[in-house]
């Protein structure tokens, strides 16, 4: 077929009028189908290198958490809504995979080794514990913590205002945020003089917790009694020890164990006749009594900025880590009326938000 076209093209050469057009117009002149035929390739290739240049710009984020979906749904909303905020649209010029280990701590480190293969731009991260098996997994992929127990302290970076590695984000710093539950619990329960603790030794973020109530519990007078759970079988016996105990209150450490049983929590402190109190408002929409801590869902939208700078070049080492900056109260009446408490009046004034 290509000999065929070249002996046309020759025949055409030796017509007058071309011969004419060539000697008016000279080297300028081009041969009409030469020219759709460049048209035409031109017209195949610029879709597809269009579509290769999108494809070279589309980032990959992968999101590492410790919880089921549904328990983070909303603050996964707010992370995407943040990267929206800044022009970071999902299935246009970014990509995000989600990891869930669905309360079983020991998925963390195979998922977060699964996102490094992935070769993903950068991991996002919930709390401590899925933080650290991220750590673990990479030392080049830059890692954002949308919240966590202090880094320093779990020697994850070398500062706040320097972080230095590939960590760096959002982090909750937690001793003054227990010893504010426990007051609140004292607010609630006047004469309360022992409290229940549940934490998971398993978890190096709780244990931290844990640690840090020491002190402002002595500060309140309050001697505190501990419930040590590793898994959700433990629930119901750690509720009888505490009955057992006498105990007035009881305060829910952060961790992903207790996040993924938040209704199953709830119960058995009404059951019990337990005022609980738990960081987050999710424990509260299940049936808890009170949540105070800092507004997740704000984080991961605040983390969706971190995300953004590195993607634009920025080093996760140079960027200091915040703490958060809105904090809310949540308290649920009608769970205080089956307990059988009055919530005082200046407490429910101070509440960002009261079920009815």
């Amino acid at each position: 077929m290509r000999h065929q076209y070249q002996d046309r093209e020759g025949a055409r050469s030796d017509d007058p009028a071309i011969r004419t057009a060539a000697r008016g117009r000279g080297d300028s002149v081009i041969d009409r189908r030469t020219f759709v035929r460049a048209i035409g390739t031109g017209l195949a290739v610029t879709p597809f290198a269009v579509r290769a240049q999108q494809a070279a710009t589309v980032r990959r984020i992968g999101v590492l958490s410790p919880f089921v979906p549904s328990n983070a749904a909303r603050w996964h909303d707010a992370f995407r809504q943040g990267l929206r905020e800044r022009g970071w649209i999902e299935g246009k010029n970014i990509n995000i995979e989600y990891r869930y280990a669905e309360s079983r701590m020991d998925r963390l480190p195979a998922l977060a080794a699964e996102l490094v293969r992935l070769k993903v731009d950068v991991i996002v991260t919930s709390v401590m514990d899925d933080t650290l098996p991220a750590k673990e997994a990479t030392e080049s992929i830059p890692i954002v913590m949308a919240a966590g127990t202090d880094p320093v302290l779990m020697g994850m970076v070398g500062s706040l205002a320097r972080p230095g590695g590939n960590v760096t984000g959002l982090a909750g710093i937690t001793p003054e945020l227990a010893g504010k539950r426990l007051e609140l619990l004292k607010e609630m329960v006047p004469n309360l003089s022992r409290a229940a603790v549940m934490w998971n030794p398993g978890s190096r973020g709780s244990t931290v917790n844990w640690q840090e109530l020491q002190l402002p519990a002595r500060s309140l007078g309050l001697e505190l009694h501990s419930l040590e759970i590793t898994n959700p079988s433990d629930l119901d016996q750690a509720f009888a020890d505490a009955s057992r105990a006498r105990v007035g209150a009881l305060a829910i450490m952060p961790d992903p164990l207790f996040a993924g049983n938040l209704r199953r929590i709830a119960d058995l402190a009404i059951k019990s006749r337990l005022p609980a109190i738990f960081h987050l408002r999710e424990f509260v929409d299940s049936g808890g009594l009170v949540a105070y801590g800092p507004d997740r869902a704000d984080m991961f939208r605040r983390a969706a900025t971190y995300v953004d700078k590195i993607l634009k070049g920025a080093k996760p080492s140079d960027l200091p880590i915040e703490q958060p900056t809105k904090f809310e109260l949540v308290i649920n009446l009608r769970t205080a009326k089956a307990l059988g408490i009055t919530i005082p009046q200046p407490l429910l004034l101070r509440a960002d938000e009261v079920i009815k």
